[in-house]
This record gives structure tokens, C-alpha cells and sequence, in this order.
């Protein structure tokens, strides 16, 4: 980096000065935010501190102040080469002589930042948890003409192993102590629950210290959450509606990265990737391109954005669940850093819960990480406002000026702009899931059993005799994706768990008895059909033994007989109608009818309503929707 091109401001100019001083003649801002400048002459009174401030909350200037301030030098303790990158080239351009040792450096600049931090010439040296626990760096520090003010530590809940993104390199950091005692420090973190901070108290051996929670509420942030049922689709959705705008999109893997990239780029958006796979100079130069908007969106994994300088973030797209609401909330965070208004929309769906909980055998305790996830889990499934639970998992209560007009007050979250949601009865549906559950002996996940209500002919299957199962096709009346939402509803109500490996779907204390109980059960079915759901399962009899549904009254279908020939006419009219159907309702055929339904409607020829509730796989609400031109096409072949 050539120092020469910036304007130098002398390392001894503001000195002794007042902070408003300093802020409004190195920075250009006549006023402090809230609680910067508390947090400034905690520091400036050789207080340890520990500041909580959210993202884009001013944290750099709670330590870059009091470094012109002090005499001597502030050693910032950072995670990331790119970070202290771009912290250099901003203080730079301020005219803050600063530097930063780590291995981007060649020797030969290596030995140059050294003389410059000897001769006095640097007042901010920033370095990695791994390059200050070497000798070489701390040997460098403890030169005779080089006096430590300040150790600050950025992104300080690494040092918590109740925090998102442990490291154990930030243990270490505590060991400063034993070279420069005199050294004040302080702390700084976007997020940090009450056990975090404590964590980072006694981590660091803080002494006198002070701590500073600001709000961690983001008002300009709308936060939205859906479950992931229709893939790229929902993003490309999304992404229209911010047609122009500067997005971040986080996904778990590095092949989701790349896949989404090039499936986004193949649609005509700008867009980019980041991830580790990536070589150092791909990953820096794609930031570079976002950063300075030649590029609109960053598709990347959790190793993007940590500290990135980018005010004009409009939105954050999570395409997975994240692995707690400290890392969500780190995140989304990126959005809106210049106060306007900005958004983030979280996909998740059970399978992202089993992804995470894989690879709990790398982290340091299993336990915390579950309560971490579960915690993230009852965010995403809340149905309550998304705020309020937010800010309630960091201890903060979130109750919106009274005064606020409706509109206001609903303009936070998907949640709150939707009103209070609608409610549908969901008591039989539960019930038949509950008790194909229970047959198939709580041994298999949520699409083996789905399968079943749908009546596969799956070789697994067959070969479990589960087509012999009273439950076995009674669920016709839901799609797939239906039934996945229901399951994933009654998840959310403890009514039903997924355990083990291979998520597989377990009946819970409370969902036993409510099945036993008949209690009706009403839930916010977001893919009801547009008559709502239907009284009475199609073409059973409902009743009851043991708690479980039991369809006393079995309807046989049946099969046209081999020289039928107006059954032949009947089923290849309601095939062609049935493609012309689903291609208008842009559904796959079989979720209007199965061919089973088909056949049985050749072989029956109902000419009413009532006969219709007797074929196979027609409930009432099939019959209100289709029922009209089914048995107009029949009448119209059978009186030809």
C-alpha cells in the first residue's frame, strides 16, 4: 500500500484534545451517536470496556477517536486480512496514519510497517487473533519506543464459545495483559447475548470495566421470513421486486454459491460470488466490484460482509437458516448501514435444521450449539411479531410508540404487515397424518409418510406392506407441498418432532393428547384451496379408535371393464380436460386427479354430486372445484 498518496495528519496533532474536537475535525460529524461518546470516555478513563453496538452503529470511531487522543499507539485485534484492509485505506483517506501486519505483506513492507510503527509515525496498528500470539509481532510491539494505549478487540464475541462464531485464537488475546498492564481495553460486538458478555468479561480479564448496550432494534430493517417450498423461483421473485438495488444472498455451502451465481447470472442479474474455495485475489477483487457497485449482488457464504464498509445494502436474502439469530442478526445487519429503508428475507425449511445439526460434531459442545439453533428455529416459525422476538432473544423489550399511526406500527415485519393471520381447521388433516404416523410405527421422515397418504406404489412401500395400511392414500386431497406445510405447522405447535439422522417424525406428549382429545385444531395454512379445506376426508367416513383416524368406509375404486368403450372416451376426455386444468392453474396434473380417480370416474359414470363423493380420491372440495365439468363431460359421452 503506498502511504504517500493520502494526506498525513501528524501522529501528535490531536493529542490531549476534547473527542467533539476530534470528531468534527478528522471526521466531519458535529454530534456523537448514542452511545458513542459514553463508550469514548469510558475508554479515554483507562476503563476496560465492552461495547455492544449494532451494524453500522459507529463502533470504529469508539476506538479510532481515542487513539488520536492517547499518546502512544491502538493495537485493533480484527478476523479478517480484508477488514483491516479496508479500515487502513479508509483512516488513510482521513489522514489517520495506520498500518496493519499480517501475511498480505511482503518483507520488504513488513520491515517498512515496523520502522513506521518505531518511529512513531502510526497511531492505529491492526493485526489478527493468530499474528499478535506470535513472538514476532508482540516482540514488535514491545519495542522500547513503541507505548500500547489502547488493545481494542473487533468482532469480540469470537472469544465466547456461547457466541456464533467461536474462535479459539481470541483466548489467547488475554495474555497481552502480561506485556502491556497498562493498556486499556475494549471490546466491541454487534451482538452479544448476556451470557456472551459475560463470556468476554472474564475472557479478557477485564478490569474496572464498563459496558454499553445500545438498541440492537434496526428500525429500517423490514424482516420477512418464508418457508423455501419453490427454490430459485422465491429469489428471483424477490429479487424483481428490488430490481436496481445492492443485495447480499447467504447460502451454506460453497456449491450452493456457485449454483445460485450462475443460475442468477444465466437469468441477467449482476451478480458475483464469494466464498473461502475462491482464490485471495477472485475473492478481493469480486468484494471490490460490490463494493463499489459495478456489480449489484453478492451471492456468499458466511465468510462475506464480516465488518464490510457498504452503507447502501438494500436488502439480505438467507437461503438458508442460519445457525443462530447472533449470525442472522450479524448479517441482515449488512442492509441499511445509511439508515434508509432496506429488507431481509429469510428461506428456510426443515432440512436447513438437519444441514446444521450435521456438522455439530466440529463445534466444541453440542448442546450450546442445539440451544443456539432451536433458538434461530423459534424465530423463523414465531407467529408472533419478528421484531419482538428479535430483540427479546438479546433481552430487549420492543414496544412501538403508542402514538404511532397502524401503518407505522405494521411496516416492520411480514408478520405484523399481514394483520393477525387467518386461521383454518386443521383437525382431520392432523388426524390422518397423525395416524399414518403412528401405523407406520414413528419409524420414517416426513415425505415417507406423505407418500403413503398419497398412496405411492414406491418400492419401499410395497415392500413395508405399508400399501395395506388403512392410511395408505386417504391424504389425496393435499398435495405434497401441502401436506410438508402442515408438518411443518404442527412442528411449530409441538404436536409432532423430527429426531435422529434421518429427521425422522415422532408424535410428541402434547401432539398425543390433542389426537386423543378430537380437540379441533386450527392452524395459518398458508396453501389452503381457495374453498378452504374440506369437512370430510374424500370418500371416507370418519372415526376413531384408539385416538388414531380410522376409515371405517373404504371406497373401493374400480376399473372400467375391458370392452367399455364409452369408459375408454370418458377417460381420454377427462385426461385431456385434466392437462388443460392443470396447465390454467400452472399445478402438475395428478394434483387435480390421479389416473386412479380417473379410471374409477370411466368405470362409475356418476351423474351427480352425491354418486361423485363416491369415487375414489373426490372429497367435497374436488367436487365443488371439478365437479361441474366432470360430470359434464361424462353426461356429454354417455348421452351422445
Amino acid at each position: 500500500m503506498c502511504y504517500n498518496n493520502y494526506v498525513k495528519i501528524n501522529s501528535k496533532t490531536f493529542e490531549n484534545c476534547e473527542p467533539e474536537f476530534v470528531l468534527k475535525t478528522v471526521f466531519g460529524y458535529d454530534e456523537f451517536r448514542e452511545p458513542q461518546k459514553d463508550v469514548i470516555t469510558s475508554v479515554l478513563n483507562k476503563n476496560d470496556t465492552l461495547a455492544i453496538m449494532p451494524t453500522g452503529g459507529g463502533k470504529s470511531l469508539c476506538y479510532q477517536i481515542p487513539a488520536l487522543i492517547f499518546v502512544g499507539i491502538t493495537v485493533v485485534i480484527s478476523p479478517l486480512i480484508s477488514l483491516m484492509q479496508d479500515q487502513v485505506t479508509g483512516l488513510l483517506t482521513s489522514g489517520i496514519q495506520s498500518a496493519f501486519l499480517n501475511s498480505s505483506l511482503s518483507w520488504e513492507d513488513y520491515l517498512k510497517t515496523v520502522d513506521r510503527i518505531k518511529n512513531g509515525d502510526v497511531k492505529i496498528v491492526y493485526v489478527s487473533p493468530e499474528g499478535i500470539a506470535t513472538s514476532k509481532i508482540r516482540e514488535v510491539l514491545s519495542s522500547p519506543e513503541v507505548k500500547v494505549s489502547c488493545i481494542t478487540i473487533d468482532e469480540a464475541h469470537c472469544i465466547s464459545q456461547w457466541g456464533h462464531d467461536f474462535r479459539p485464537d481470541y483466548l489467547e488475546i488475554c495474555t497481552l495483559r502480561n506485556y502491556f498492564p497498562d493498556a486499556v481495553m475494549l471490546a466491541l460486538t454487534a451482538t452479544a447475548t448476556q451470557q456472551v458478555r459475560s463470556d468476554i468479561i472474564l475472557n479478557l480479564k477485564m478490569k474496572n470495566q464498563k459496558v454499553f448496550i445500545s438498541s440492537f432494534n434496526r428500525e429500517n430493517i423490514f424482516l420477512e421470513v418464508q418457508l423455501k417450498r419453490k427454490g430459485i423461483t422465491q429469489i428471483v421473485d424477490y429479487l424483481k421486486k428490488h430490481n436496481g438495488e445492492s443485495g447480499i444472498i447467504y447460502c451454506f455451502s460453497r456449491k450452493q454459491v456457485d449454483d445460485l451465481t450462475k443460475d442468477l447470472e444465466n437469468l441477467g442479474f449482476s451478480v458475483l460470488n464469494y466464498h473461502a474455495g475462491l482464490s485471495d485475489e477472485i475473492r478481493a477483487k469480486n468484494q471490490d466490484l460490490f463494493i463499489k457497485d459495478k456489480v449489484q449482488i453478492m451471492v456468499a457464504t458466511v465468510a462475506f460482509g464480516m465488518g464490510i464498509n457498504k452503507p447502501n445494502v438494500r436488502f439480505v436474502i438467507n437461503n438458508d437458516l442460519p445457525k443462530s439469530i447472533e449470525e442472522y442478526y450479524q448479517q441482515i445487519g449488512r442492509a441499511g448501514r445509511d439508515g434508509l429503508p432496506s429488507s431481509s428475507l429469510l428461506l428456510y425449511s426443515s432440512n436447513d435444521i438437519h444441514k446444521i445439526r450435521y456438522f455439530f460434531d466440529e463445534t466444541c459442545d453440542v448442546q450450546k450449539a442445539e440451544l443456539l439453533l432451536q433458538g434461530m428455529v423459534n424465530f423463523a416459525t414465531t407467529k408472533n411479531c419478528r421484531r419482538k422476538a428479535l430483540l427479546s432473544y438479546f433481552g430487549e423489550i420492543y414496544n412501538p410508540d403508542e402514538k404511532e399511526d397502524n401503518a407505522a406500527k405494521n411496516c416492520c415485519c411480514d408478520i405484523c404487515s399481514r394483520g393477525k393471520p387467518e386461521l383454518y381447521d386443521v383437525t382431520i388433516p392432523m388426524q390422518k397424518l397423525m395416524s399414518c404416523i403412528i401405523r407406520t410405527n414413528q419409524r420414517f421422515g416426513a415425505l415417507y409418510v406423505i407418500d403413503v397418504l398419497l398412496g405411492s406404489k414406491s418400492k419401499r412401500i410395497i415392500e413395508n406392506k405399508h400399501d395395506k395400511l388403512s392410511t395408505w392414500g386417504i391424504g389425496k386431497e393435499f398435495s405434497k407441498e401441502e401436506w410438508l406445510e402442515l408438518v411443518d405447522l404442527l412442528i411449530c405447535e409441538n404436536y409432532l418432532r423430527k429426531s435422529g439422522e434421518y429427521n425422522i417424525l415422532e408424535i410428541t406428549e402434547t401432539g398425543k393428547k390433542i389426537l386423543a382429545s378430537r380437540a379441533e385444531v386450527k392452524l395459518p395454512f398458508t396453501k389452503t384451496a381457495i374453498h378452504g379445506f374440506p369437512k370430510k376426508s374424500a370418500g371416507y367416513k370418519n372415526d376413531y379408535q384408539d385416538g388414531m383416524f380410522v376409515a371405517a368406509k373404504r371406497i373401493t375404486p374400480e376399473k372400467p371393464a375391458l370392452n367399455d368403450e364409452i369408459a375408454d372416451k370418458i377417460t381420454e376426455s377427462l385426461k385431456n380436460w385434466r392437462k388443460r386444468k392443470a396447465d390454467d392453474l400452472n399445478i402438475p396434473p395428478f394434483m387435480i386427479f390421479g389416473d386412479k380417480t380417473l379410471l374409477d370416474l370411466a368405470a362409475k359414470k356418476p351423474s351427480n354430486k352425491n354418486e361423485l363423493l363416491n369415487v375414489y380420491g373426490i372429497g367435497k372440495a374436488k367436487s365443488e372445484e371439478f365437479g361441474r365439468a366432470v360430470l359434464q363431460i361424462i353426461s356429454d359421452i354417455v348421452n351422445s
